[in-house]
């Protein structure tokens, strides 16, 4: 549902194949190009630096705001600051790919998953929403494991991937940090489970 987040990638094929699977959901066909003429710029209602508290008042609010600032339009710029303002310093954002049915991993910090994936999103259209989510909360840490959907316009009819974010949160007090988001994407040979499809309830 997304920095493309000190960078442990794996090695050769591996490597090159996870590197193009990040958090456009690892989608099985390359999309029709945009040609844009002008790009919109960033939104302004966050300072560099600064997070919304909005943003970043509860688990729901940061969460929400994760998959809002990586969703939008064909030639939308992404608001980055906005995005870079959620993640605790070291955060990490782990997309898992496949290679001849081996999973592997590359850890990214926000920055680099900015890099890796802003002008994919930003040239062809993405959407991701969560549509459940399963979680537990233990003192300053919790944990969510939200299921998502990614479009390429808001209005598609069907997604083109599912999967599953597994989000790990801090509060430290004040305000709410993402601290990784590790995800994978759905595939015919696995599908998510029943039990990560039910709908949230409010």
């Amino acid at each position: 549902m997304a920095s493309a987040l000190l960078k442990a990638s794996v090695a050769g094929a591996v490597a090159l194949a996870v590197s193009s699977a990040l958090m456009t959901a690892q989608q099985p066909t390359r999309p029709p190009q945009t040609t844009c003429e002008k790009v919109t710029p960033p939104s302004t209602h966050v300072s560099a630096g600064a997070a919304d508290p909005k943003d970043v008042a509860s688990q729901d609010a940061i969460i929400a705001a994760l998959y809002d600032v990586i969703s939008g339009p064909a030639c939308q710029t992404r608001d980055w600051d906005r995005f870079r303002s959620l993640f605790a310093p070291g955060a990490r954002l782990i997309p898992t790919g496949f290679n001849a049915g081996k999973a592997a991993t590359r850890a990214m910090t926000p920055d680099e998953y900015a890099t890796a994936t802003g002008s994919n999103l930003e040239r062809n259209g993405f959407f991701e929403r969560e549509i459940s989510r399963t979680g537990e909360t233990f003192g300053a840490i919790s944990h969510r494991f939200s299921t998502y959907e990614s479009r390429r316009k808001a209005e598609d009819a069907q997604p083109f991937a599912r999967g599953i974010n597994s989000i790990q949160l801090l509060n430290d007090g004040s305000r709410w940090w993402i601290v990784t988001v590790y995800w994978q994407s759905e595939r015919p040979d696995s599908p998510i489970p029943t039990q990560y499809l039910k709908p949230p309830a409010n």
